[in-house]
């Protein structure tokens, strides 16, 4: 039995880690098995590699670094954590996936998005997620909600103009991926309305019972 792969993108600050987590606790509630996880992390190798791409230390870091590092990251929780999760039929949550390579080192870095595509098929098995919530909110209006960006965080730490680009080309991701990226209006919203709004999508689209 094949389990479901739910990931969550957005913003610095749009509110994935809470959505991630109220899914997760309605899940519990109704006794459906599920994993939720994170990236980059999700395991100990790929927790280390996390460390070593926010720290605030490697400023010198080069795009190519940057983007085989989250890769490095993402196949070793790909095959160490998700696959495993979605062969035994559970729901997988993920906060960034994928599609947070192409927004932030492909369409803000500059990185060629055919290079991306080949290296996002290589460090994830070929697996695509069943859908995707895009979180929609600015980046300015992201941060203000947030309060500021973290202090230790280099990437968050790059300036608003990385982050518009960021946004920017999330949007554009969701042109070409209209099936499996569902947006969801994010700003001066209550994170259980938000929340209320994903678990009805979910269930029609039978993926959670009623």
């Amino acid at each position: 039995m094949k389990g479901f792969f739910i990931t969550f993108e957005g913003c610095e600050g749009s509110g994935k880690s809470t959505q991630t987590k109220l899914l997760s606790e309605y899940l519990e509630k109704k006794y459906i098995p599920y994993i939720l996880t994170r990236e980059p992390g999700g395991n100990v190798v790929s927790e280390n590699i996390r460390v070593l791409i926010k720290d605030m230390k490697n400023q010198s870091m080069i795009n190519e670094t940057e983007i085989l590092l989250f890769a490095a990251a993402r196949a070793q929780h790909t095959y160490e954590k998700i696959l495993p999760a979605l062969n035994e039929g559970k729901i997988v949550i993920c906060d960034r996936y994928f599609d947070s390579t192409y927004a932030y080192q492909g369409y803000a870095r500059g990185v060629k998005l055919s290079d991306i595509n080949n290296i996002n098929k290589f460090s994830t098995f070929k697996l695509i997620p069943d859908v995707t919530f895009f979180l929609d909110i600015t980046p300015t209006d992201a941060f203000l909600q947030k309060g500021a960006p973290d202090k230790d965080d280099r990437l968050e730490q790059t300036g608003i103009e990385f982050h518009e680009k960021v946004y920017a080309g999330y949007k554009e991701l969701i042109k070409h991926n209209k099936k499996r990226i569902v947006v969801i209006p994010a700003y001066k919203r209550a994170p259980l309305e938000i929340s209320l709004e994903i678990i009805n999508i979910l269930k029609k689209r039978n993926i959670l019972g009623d």
